[in-house]
């Protein structure tokens, strides 16, 4: 063998060796699309995964749940955040995929109402709030509070936020026009910080000192009251697979850090409740 011959086999064998030893450098990843109140857990988990495990990376999306649904469907995202279950219509599409969605509830979550920290309003029953959305309360005055016009904020749609406020707030009735719709919880609670007639929802760990949360049918939401059933608003949040992952897979290591005390600390942080709490 001559000499160029031998140098370009050595130099083959070098790179294949290269290649083969930095392969876990690139590493898995792991796609996760959906919902926005879903997300901050998502994101909390990602990096809190990818500290520990260098070779991994995690990508997360929120694009709403019903965009996550669809992302699994297609096989475009390894795990769809849903802030609702997964609709019969959708698991059939997935089946048409074979696709198998399997869902993890990773935490529970409440509905707060949020208005604007100076609304001296304490808090409204399901019946005034549904009335609200409907447009045939129109005043804060009408409920106790100020003569100031009641501006009213509801999620998009597509999110799962919104079709668990139609669901167990509006008994499915349909908004009135008037109401303006803004696509995450983050944009819900950043209106009604700049609006002092603004009244919308989001998931609980989206409350803070900027805005206030109402008491609904004279029960305030917090762990206690959200895990016992007692308050009217509340709901699980999951996180759906195709198929319940391998054991020993990084994605079955993912999606059970849930079940883990950091993981049920770093729920409890964002502001949402661990299902251990259950």
């Amino acid at each position: 063998m001559n000499t160029n011959k031998l140098n370009v086999l050595i130099l083959s064998i070098v790179f294949i060796v290269i290649s083969f030893l930095c392969t876990p450098c690139y590493g898995e990843k792991i796609v996760i699309d959906g919902s926005t109140t879903v997300g901050p857990i998502a994101k909390a988990f990602a990096e809190y995964y990818m500290g520990k495990n260098k070779g991994v990376n995690v990508t997360v999306s929120e694009s709403g749940s019903g965009n996550g649904a669809k992302s699994l469907i297609n096989g475009t995202c390894q795990i769809a955040d849903m802030s609702r279950f997964m609709k019969e219509k959708e698991f059939k599409a997935a089946a048409n995929n074979g696709i198998m969605p399997v869902a993890h509830v990773v935490a529970l979550d409440g509905l707060p109402i949020l208005v604007h920290p100076s609304n001296p309003i304490k808090g409204l029953t399901i019946e005034q709030i549904r009335d609200i959305y409907l447009g045939k309360i129109k005043n804060w005055k009408d409920v106790g509070g100020p003569n100031l016009k009641i501006v009213k904020i509801s999620r998009d749609t597509n999110s799962g936020t919104y079709e668990t406020f139609e669901k167990l707030v509006m008994n499915k009735e349909k908004l009135a026009k008037d109401v303006e719709y803004v696509g995450s919880n983050g944009a819900a609670r950043q209106r009604v910080q700049k609006t002092k007639g603004a009244i919308s929802y989001a998931g609980l760990g989206f409350v803070d000192k900027t805005v206030k949360a109402l008491e609904i049918n004279g029960i305030y939401p917090n762990q206690e009251t959200i895990t016992s059933g007692v308050y009217p608003i509340a709901r699980p949040l999951f996180m759906f697979t195709d198929g319940y992952p391998k054991l020993g897979t990084e994605l079955y290591k993912f999606i059970t850090i849930y079940l883990s005390e950091d993981g049920q600390e770093i729920v409890e942080s964002i502001g949402f409740i661990p299902v251990t709490s259950y």
